[in-house]
């Protein structure tokens, strides 16, 4: 079978567990305007062996912007511990969600009306020296549980096609996860060389814009963009030169604790490919969502990669939504 058959073909969902769903998900319906797809609990021994902890109840609860979907998971039975509240950017546990706006001041006007911890001083515009990103205005803050979000605006000349369309609506989808990385060229052979994923840009950015971005002293980062072959969702690798690389993952975070951020891959011809991770000693968590085909697996530097095969994806969806829903 030819290797470039085995390759993520979209990035389907992000996972969050929360602390609380019902106030992640009016924080998130109320300040960035997602929509509810599906309010579900799941007690599934299939389930629990995929997140690879046991006898736990959780509310997964779906929501939509755009095209984009993400889901807010409660662990009903476990208290996780808590995001470090001394995090940065630059710790190997950093993860946002890009939340696209068609009007960035409107768009952080609004969001300044909720209690919000701000990471960024202001939005920040990036320099016309940085070819890449220059022109794009980013801010920067937290939601309820401490995990990172991004308010992102486009210029013409750069992002997606599908930010530019004409629409009233302020926020309009989910253009990339950004992970912090230890390096960028250990990631790049995991996103790129075994899951196939495609660089779509790189860039250096530095100066008093991006330590303001992320309220980090001196901050200079090398950014390295990649995207699925149906493009969508894309992952921005962040490698930190200043200040240097930050904390690590730690070990023992399970999926019920409120650090662990899920993305979820879709990719055709599961087995073969979860064959070659093996074989290059990717680790694994758990694996088979009872009659479905998922794998739970560690990217280089910890972050949680969940597997989906493209073939079983509809049936996946249907048994964490209808046999479970309660």
């Amino acid at each position: 079978m030819c290797s470039h058959n085995l390759q993520v073909q979209r990035i389907r969902a992000i996972g969050l567990t929360v602390t609380s769903c019902d106030r992640s998900l009016d924080f998130y319906r109320q300040a960035l305007d997602f929509e509810l797809v599906c309010d579900i609990t799941v007690a599934d021994e299939g389930y629990n062996n995929l997140e690879a902890v046991t006898g736990t109840k959780v509310r997964i609860v779906t929501l939509r912007l755009g095209n984009e979907l993400i889901k807010l998971m409660e662990y009903l039975n476990f208290k996780g511990k808590p995001i470090p509240s001394d995090s940065q950017s630059n710790d190997l546990w950093f993860q946002h969600m890009a939340i696209v706006v068609s009007d960035m001041d409107r768009a952080y006007t609004h969001l300044r009306s909720f209690s919000i911890e701000s990471i960024s001083v202001e939005p920040q515009t990036m320099p016309p020296d940085n070819e890449a990103s220059a022109g794009v205005r980013a801010f920067k803050f937290k939601d309820p549980d401490g995990h990172d979000l991004e308010l992102i605006w486009f210029p013409p000349d750069k992002g997606q096609e599908k930010w530019h369309q004409h629409t009233n609506r302020l926020f309009l989808g989910i253009d990339h996860s950004a992970i912090a990385v230890s390096n960028t060229e250990q990631s790049l052979h995991f996103y790129r060389d075994l899951l196939l994923m495609q660089i779509d840009s790189r860039s250096l950015n530095w100066q008093s814009t991006q330590t303001r971005l992320d309220n980090l002293p001196k901050a200079k980062v090398q950014i390295t963009a990649l995207r699925p072959v149906e493009d969508g969702v894309g992952i921005e690798l962040l490698d930190y030169i200043l200040p240097g690389k930050g904390r690590s993952i730690p070990s023992d975070w399970k999926s019920y604790d409120i650090g662990h951020i899920q993305m979820e891959l879709v990719v055709n011809n599961i087995e073969p490919l979860v064959d070659k991770l093996r074989h290059n000693q990717v680790q694994f968590l758990d694996s088979s969502f009872g009659d479905n085909q998922g794998y739970l697996i560690k990217d280089p530097d910890g972050h949680p990669i969940l597997l989906i095969a493209e073939e079983d994806e509809e049936n996946f969806q249907k048994s964490t939504t209808e046999s479970h829903a309660t």
